[in-house]
């Protein structure tokens, strides 16, 4: 397995991460975390409400801290905007930590949610030390690959999987402009590209959780595929899909074909 498929550098950031990052979004269980810091794992995205996950790193950050890279934000709400600096203020107190890797200003829908005066102050936070890279996540890809062009931000947190390939033309072409880190989720499409859709051919195969994930990791540009696991299980699982490494043509064509007749491009594989 080549090491540039398992580990990248996180853009111009410099930080070192294992290509498979942890999110607890489906609480895994204390365990599982720690098995995935044991197996590698060493970028983590944590929302703060998710008290298995920081539990484990602030508890592992005392010896460890250097070596973990730790991803987390404040959210774009629907009425009015967070305090960004009270957010980053109690997520350095839930770690347990004096500095955050990755913030993010998660679920920017548009580009009025993402004004100067957040860019102005996530900047500032970077300029104190607390924060080391900033970035959104966002759905609006266009306004994203806006903000890699121009050098806002340093990271961008999108979908991508074998359904939903828009970053390939809207995101992917502007993260060389000021080498940008890439962190994708939903590789599997909330599971979608695990299920046979309606017109899909009995006797023809559905991906596999790995092909989902390894489809993601075959384009060098994705840093990190973010996987949310529900058990240990199937932390180990996706851990071992990943040894695999890069798909093979024929499997990228068959995912590709597959993701189209999942988002509805075409209704039937023949």
């Amino acid at each position: 397995m080549a090491a540039d498929f398992m580990y990248s550098i996180l853009g111009h950031t410099g930080l070192k991460a294992f290509r498979l990052g942890l999110s607890a979004s489906y609480r895994p269980g204390k365990a599982a975390i720690r098995k995935a810091i044991d197996a590698g794992i060493n970028y983590f995205f944590c929302y703060g409400f998710d008290t298995q996950m920081t539990g484990v790193l602030r508890d592992v950050g005392k010896s460890q801290r250097h070596d973990l890279v730790i991803s987390t934000g404040a959210y774009n709400l629907i009425v009015g905007y967070p305090n960004l600096r009270r957010t980053l203020e109690k997520r350095l107190r839930q770690l347990g930590t004096d500095y955050i890797d990755v913030f993010l200003f998660l679920g920017v829908m548009k580009p009025k949610q993402f004004g100067q005066p957040e860019l102005d102050e996530m900047r500032r936070f970077r300029e104190e030390g607390k924060v080391r890279a900033i970035g959104i996540s966002c759905h609006d890809r266009k306004f994203a690959g806006r903000l890699l062009a121009e050098g806002a931000i340093d990271v961008a947190m999108i979908r991508y999987n074998a359904a939903h390939r828009g970053a390939e033309e809207d995101i992917f072409p502007h993260v060389a402009a000021h080498d940008s880190g890439l962190v994708s989720y939903t590789a599997t499409r909330w599971s979608c590209l695990l299920r046979r859709p309606r017109g899909w051919p009995a006797t023809a195969p559905i991906p596999t959780a790995d092909q989902c994930y390894r489809f993601v990791l075959s384009n060098p540009l994705v840093a990190v595929c973010l996987t949310a696991p529900s058990n240990e299980e199937h932390l180990q699982q996706n851990l071992a899909g990943l040894s695999k490494g890069p798909l093979s043509p024929e499997e990228m064509e068959f995912m590709r074909k597959f993701g189209d007749v999942v988002h509805g491009r075409y209704k039937y594989f023949m």
